[in-house]
């Protein structure tokens, strides 16, 4: 049976799972991709917020503090059709060697069906899955300053196909006397170790990113603001298919957008708007806003609520549930569920 078919699922797989990417990041876009329902309801991306909760780590390892000393966190995605994602992390601290954060990362692209060139199935099926076991570091320098590292052990198994990588994420958080949390991180830093995928050797998807967060004084409310993609600063694109009526229909040339257009769409395709309200001491509301990915995601015809992301956490005895739903497109939104707890929280003191 010829399987040359499944080229083409891998490539679809692909574009499924790098669906927050602002542009094609290539076979290992899943490292980008949000396993969280605390980061996705805050636009999918970095989070600036120094606090105890270990399910930012994984995209700001900076934020690894000693609070997460034998900290817990278990999250599952319900991406699209039979597409689901898991993650595990867990956190210890050792004195004098700073705090660690073990992260099992999961994609699991469900079954499919071989098929030959001419579309004749015989019923036989084979599994695609990405994963990333990753260890990550941080330590306050400081009162103020706070840095961090992820390594990264990556991997892809598509059928009898599969590649393996290795990266780093650094990061850098600097707080304020007046609450103001400004972090920097460069993720993937790295390089494909091994691969019998047929072609040139697959990239990392580099990726730079700055934040900034305030919690307000009088109200209990957190604003974010994320600029995203900083190595690169055009995300605009053509689209072949012309959805938006960009090309004149007598010449068949492209009509150009003024340069303050191309600036502004630029720039904001580049930020995030997130923020989050506690309300009581058992319940917090999330909202964020990520234009770039409505740019990228939109239906001309219908673009609904495209980018919008939102969600909550509420407090049930000695665990945090969170919940999220992001607005990725309107063929579908994932949803995000996430269990965290400490496990010193059940000792007798």
């Amino acid at each position: 049976m010829n399987k040359k078919i499944y080229l083409l699922l891998y490539a679809l797989m692909l574009n499924m799972a790098v669906g927050f990417a602002q542009y094609n990041e290539g076979a290992y876009g899943f490292l980008n991709s949000t396993n969280s329902s605390r980061v996705a309801a805050l636009g999918g991306t970095l989070v600036p917020i120094y606090d105890s909760d270990i399910q930012l780590d994984a995209f700001n390892p900076s934020l690894i503090n000693a609070d997460i000393n034998n900290a817990m966190s278990l999250s599952y995605i319900d991406y699209y059709q039979d597409i689901n994602f898991a993650n595990f992390q867990y956190g210890k601290s050792f004195e004098g060697l700073g705090s660690f954060v073990g992260t099992i990362q999961f994609h699991n692209y469900g079954k499919f069906f071989y098929a030959d060139e001419t579309g004749f199935m015989d019923g036989t099926t084979f599994s695609a899955s990405d994963y990333s076991i990753n260890l990550g570091w941080g330590r306050q320098l400081n009162d103020r300053l706070s840095i961090g590292a992820n390594v990264k052990f990556a991997g892809l198994q598509y059928e009898n196909r599969y590649s393996f990588a290795l990266a780093v994420d650094v990061a850098g958080t600097y707080c304020t006397e007046n609450d103001w949390t400004f972090s920097l991180v460069a993720r993937n830093i790295g390089y494909e170790l091994v691969s019998n995928f047929e072609g040139e050797r697959n990239k990392l998807p580099f990726r730079m990113q700055a934040g900034m967060s305030k919690r307000l004084e009088h109200l209990p409310f957190t604003f974010i603001v994320v600029y995203d993609n900083i190595q690169k600063w055009d995300l605009s694109y053509d689209d072949p298919l012309d959805l938006e009526g960009n090309y004149d229909p007598l010449t068949g040339q492209m009509i150009e957008k003024s340069k303050i257009d191309k600036f502004a769409i630029n720039l904001f395709s580049h930020i995030v708007f997130a923020g989050e309200m506690n309300i009581g001491k058992n319940l917090v509301l999330r909202l964020g806003y990520n234009y770039g990915l409505r740019q990228t995601m939109k239906s001309p015809t219908k673009k609904g609520v495209v980018g919008l992301s939102y969600g909550f956490a509420v407090k049930v005895y000695k665990f945090n549930i969170g919940y999220s739903r992001s607005e990725m497109h309107l063929a579908g939104s994932p949803n995000y569920f996430t269990i965290t707890t400490n496990l010193d929280s059940f000792r007798k003191h």
